[in-house]
């Protein structure tokens, strides 16, 4: 079979796959699909000149159209024309998942619909977001290529315990804020923790600084002439309220550069100011040069302070190949300031090109793990350098106990038991009744078990999380992750507001509209329902379509005013409905 038309869960890799959700269409109500309608409709409308030129055409080549909410299945088949593919998620799934499954080539679409009460605007991913406004821009090559290539990078990038916590406190302020359940109370006790968490945050980490760039560009970035720019930002894209503001003098329009990664952004309220790139292009350039100076380029006693100080799980690559995932908490340095002995807190894996070295993962080191790093006194090469003979010259006979010493001071004192070796070099050295010290300071003993040490002289590289990701989330137990499944915005409270709106929605598919079928809806509205915005713009826009006179025209049109004047927002998306008409 050709892998382009596998199913998409077939190309997912284990450790991403539970991520990977079941959108269920029949959980979106007729108010959904009204919502999602309405939002289409005056997206298109105003994005016909504010937006980007890929995007009108771009809708329809993923498969998104202004009468339902679309099928990701069928949005998948659109996109792997252009080479892409589409997954379905509930929610806000771990940032690196996320970057993870745009390395891939993948679009992660979230299935859940905003509620109608949020419908200018959600800090929670919806599908909205993810489909109406990630995906129409794909159509343009340049900026494909940005998107996956930022996967790429973010991928690597380094995130640190405090982001960890962020993204808690935003996952739940999403959930409790589209919770049809949820109390005025919750929702604001979930802002509250969110914003203190928010402020308690030290430092900008690698992972945070790639956030603002994304947030900056392919969440709510402008682009072209500076001064007339077009919206390409899916947050701008899915939000009714903040794409027709943004465009205003009020908000400060920045030329895009580097620089962006030093202005933060709070989610939950409109930008007050956007940056502007002249192309895709120059995104990706500029995302080139914040990855020069990341840890995964950078290496060395840089990159191992940037993993130190993150607390998380990251990865230290040799020169070797080998590569060590966990926590890193200690680095002891030599004289000139190099590391010379790393020690990582349990559990950690040990990998060679990306693949768990058989018997050397979160298993056998549970507890931690710990290795010199450096050149062999007075041989002037590395652990890895060493041949067989050169071996045994220095005492490592079989049972034997010898002397491995570090030009830094780090003494190994144990009886080699094996070594691995990949393309000629030594990637691990194995020893038994050891005692590892650096002067009098003792680093390992021998009734911790076997010692196995790294082989290599340099850290060329350091990147976020582990590196064969699938074997340590299986060993640690969490692939086991309980993902929630998609919600629905139906309450007992709305069922009969929604047996009206499905009501009229099989009469406008039906084409054969008559007062006689829209009377009935008006006067349940007006007996049940007086603050209701959406089905009465609706109901309007069916009497104008088919030229009905109706006679409650101008009372519904009253009616609207009315309400617009109890929110900006209702205000701002009953006069842009209105407009329509």
């Amino acid at each position: 079979m050709n892998p382009a038309i596998q199913p998409v869960t077939q190309i997912i890799p284990k450790h991403l796959l539970p991520f990977a959700a079941t959108q269920d269409s029949t959980l979106y109500s007729a108010i959904d699909h009204e919502s999602w309608r309405y939002i289409l409709r005056v997206s298109k409308a105003f994005f016909t000149t504010h937006a980007h030129q890929k995007y009108l055409g771009g809708l329809e080549l993923t498969g998104i159209f202004a009468e339902r909410i679309p099928l990701i299945s069928e949005m998948d088949s659109h996109l792997q024309k252009l080479g892409w593919r589409a997954v379905p998620v509930i929610g806000f799934i771990p940032p690196a998942v996320f970057m993870e499954f745009l390395a891939l080539g993948i679009l992660p679409i979230a299935c859940d619909m905003r509620k109608l009460e949020n419908l200018a605007y959600t800090p929670a991913p919806d599908i909205v977001h993810e489909a109406a406004g990630h995906a129409p821009i794909l159509a343009d090559p340049h900026y494909a290529a940005y998107l996956k290539h930022y996967g790429e990078i973010t991928w690597k990038a380094i995130y640190s315990l405090e982001d960890s916590k962020v993204y808690e406190a935003i996952f739940n302020l999403s959930v409790v804020k589209e919770d049809p359940a949820s109390t005025t109370d919750q929702i604001s006790q979930a802002q509250k923790q969110f914003e203190q968490v928010q402020a308690a945050v030290s430092y900008v980490s690698e992972a945070a600084c790639l956030a603002r760039m994304g947030w900056w560009t392919f969440e709510y970035g402008l682009i072209g002439d500076f001064h007339n720019p077009k919206i390409y930002g899916a947050g701008l894209l899915s939000s009714v309220s903040e794409s027709h503001y943004c465009l205003r003098s009020e908000v400060k329009k920045v030329p895009f550069s580097i620089e962006c990664i030093h202005t933060a952004y709070d989610i939950t309220r409109p930008q007050p100011q956007l940056f502007v790139s002249p192309d895709f292009e120059t995104l990706i350039r500029t995302l080139d040069k914040l990855a020069s100076t990341m840890a995964y380029k950078k290496g060395g006693i840089e990159g191992l302070e940037k993993a130190k100080k993150a607390q998380t799980i990251t990865t230290t690559i040799f020169e070797s190949g080998i590569q060590i995932s966990g926590i890193l908490v200690e680095i002891l340095k030599d004289p000139s300031g190099d590391p010379c002995y790393l020690k990582y807190q349990g559990p950690v894996q040990l990998s060679y090109d990306y693949k768990e070295i058989p018997n050397q993962g979160t298993r056998h080191h549970k507890e931690g793990f710990s290795t010199p790093v450096g050149f062999i006194k007075e041989m002037g090469k590395p652990p890895s350098d060493l041949s067989q003979s050169e071996l045994e010259n220095l005492g490592f006979k079989q049972n034997q106990k010898a002397l491995l010493e570090f030009a830094s001071g780090i003494t190994v004192l144990g009886v080699l038991k094996s070594h691995i070796q990949k393309n000629g070099k030594n990637i691990l050295l194995s020893f038994v009744d050891c005692t590892v010290k650096r002067g009098d300071q003792i680093l390992f003993k021998p009734e911790w078990g076997t010692f196995d040490c790294a082989c290599g002289s340099k850290v060329v590289s350091v990147f976020g999380n582990a590196a064969d990701r699938t074997s340590y989330l299986e060993s640690t137990g969490d692939l086991n992750l309980k993902i929630k499944t998609q919600k629905s915005n139906r309450t007992p409270k709305n069922s009969a507001l929604e047996k009206l709106y499905a009501k009229l929605r099989t009469i406008r598919e039906s084409h054969e509209v008559s007062l006689n079928e829209l009377n009935p809806i008006h006067i349940e509205l007006e007996k049940s329902f007086p603050n209701d915005w959406l089905l009465r713009l609706s109901l309007l826009e069916l009497s104008f379509t088919y030229k009905l006179k109706s006679p409650w025209e101008t009372a519904v049109h009253k009616k609207l005013l009315e309400i617009a004047k109890t929110s900006t927002d209702k205000n701002e998306m009953i006069t842009r409905g209105l407009e329509l008409l």
